[in-house]
């Protein structure tokens, strides 16, 4: 069977998102998708995946939110359910940059169509920023990117003004480009940066996912797999799942040579997370792991796993 897997977000004025938390769950659990669906006040964010009619009846609620009417998703497919279960959750912010008074709603940099990306980006007068976390940088990204080298999104505004002191001591006012898995991150980024006082700033619409549905592989300016938060780990130009693994412990990428390490431990420990995981995190990774590997042998589902994050849709 083939899932259909939508991702979607859009900020909009939501203040009554906690009274409809119930009821969007109980229509979305009754189409039967999985996945995680984020809700605030300042708009939605998530990704879930199931039937196509069952897509089809969870985005028709979802756009039926006052307000969300217009709101897009990014379509993929994936031969496996990439979720264990439903979750809807409610949140300060639908992506969490910790700044307050940042609101896309009121102030937000240019959208660039995906078509339109490539001319942007090779413009020597632009700069260009990922706007991702960096593992998610590591395993790909668009040709000439900056890396701002963040653990979380939270980190992004301290780097960027960082980032603008040199630029102003260099003398540059240069344009700012920037981009994210599927538009979240970068549209709120560009808020706080046009806040910060800089006046041409761009982001991809519908991030990297719209561009590699849109923009043929052969006039592509991306390099390598783009990181998805679900199952499937990371997807290719044809937006078919990647070649990487994912560590349970740490949720970052891994490859097969990093589960050759002496250091990989399923579902405890990989190269990246080692030193970074006391005993007492390891010993209850290697308990939640043998809680999954018996549920594998009874031929159950164990929700130990999914304990991943929704930063971007």
């Amino acid at each position: 069977m083939t899932y259909q897997i939508a991702a979607f977000y859009k900020f909009f004025a939501f203040p009554d998102f906690e009274a409809r938390r119930a009821d969007l769950a109980q229509t979305l659990c009754g189409a039967g998708v999985k996945g995680t669906v984020l809700l605030a006040a300042e708009g939605v964010n998530g990704t879930i995946a199931g039937t196509p009619n069952g897509i089809a009846t969870a985005l028709a609620a979802l756009r039926a939110l006052p307000g969300a009417a217009d709101l897009e998703a990014k379509f993929s497919e994936a031969g496996e359910m990439p979720f264990l279960r439903l979750k809807v959750r409610l949140k300060k912010e639908i992506v969490t940059m910790g700044v307050p008074g940042t609101d896309p709603n009121a102030l937000v940099g240019t959208y660039v169509e995906p078509t339109d990306w490539n001319a942007l980006i090779s413009d020597p007068d632009t700069v260009l920023i990922d706007t991702r976390n960096d593992y998610e940088y590591a395993i790909g990204t668009f040709e000439g990117a900056i890396d701002p080298e963040t653990r979380t999104f939270r980190e992004f505004p301290d780097w960027f003004r960082a980032f603008r002191e040199r630029l102003d001591a260099e003398g540059r006012t240069p344009k700012v480009a920037m981009f994210c898995t599927g538009g979240i991150r970068c549209e709120k980024a560009t808020s706080f940066v046009k806040a910060e006082g800089i006046e041409d700033v761009y982001h991809l619409k519908g991030g990297i996912l719209k561009y590699l549905e849109t923009v043929p592989e052969t006039d592509s300016k991306w390099r390598g797999e783009c990181f998805v938060f679900d199952e499937r780990v990371s997807v290719k130009h044809d937006l078919s799942p990647g070649e990487y693994d994912m560590c349970h412990a740490c949720k970052r990428p891994i490859t097969e040579a990093d589960k050759t390490d002496t250091s990989y431990v399923p579902g405890v420990s990989c190269p990246h997370c080692i030193d970074e995981m006391s005993d007492a995190q390891r010993a209850r990774f290697a308990e939640r792991q043998k809680q999954i590997d018996l549920a594998r042998q009874r031929g159950e589902a164990h929700m130990g796993p999914e304990a991943r994050r929704s930063e971007d849709a």
